[in-house]
């Protein structure tokens, strides 16, 4: 058993949400905040059988797009801010945590 920790891109987290429940996944879904650019993402806890991970897998990355986002980069000098410019950020995709999971109920 294993236990997968997917973090999503809000933009692509109903339909990775969706998909995961139409393929026979029990998903948690749960709110959370990027630490770079403090965009809303979602959290997804999926508990699955071992031959399982990689289809799940495979669904999250299919439904999880990368994506160019402007966002602004403040340089300093001496620690006053003296320029500010847009810089592009890859955002979105998934990343993903597989762990072993000792033991795994549904009550």
């Amino acid at each position: 058993m294993k236990l997968i920790i997917a973090i999503v891109n809000n933009d692509d987290a109903n339909i990775v949400n969706s998909n995961l429940s139409r393929n026979g996944f029990f998903v948690t879904k749960i709110a959370s905040t990027g630490g770079f650019l403090m965009n809303g993402n979602s959290t997804f806890l999926i508990g699955v059988k071992d031959e399982e991970v990689d289809t799940c897998i495979e669904i999250i990355g299919k439904y999880s797009k990368k994506r160019v986002q402007q966002a602004p980069v403040s340089m300093s000098y001496t620690g006053q801010p003296y320029a500010s410019f847009p810089a592009e950020v890859v955002v979105g995709g998934a990343t993903i945590f597989v762990m072993n999971v000792e033991k795994f109920e549904r009550v």
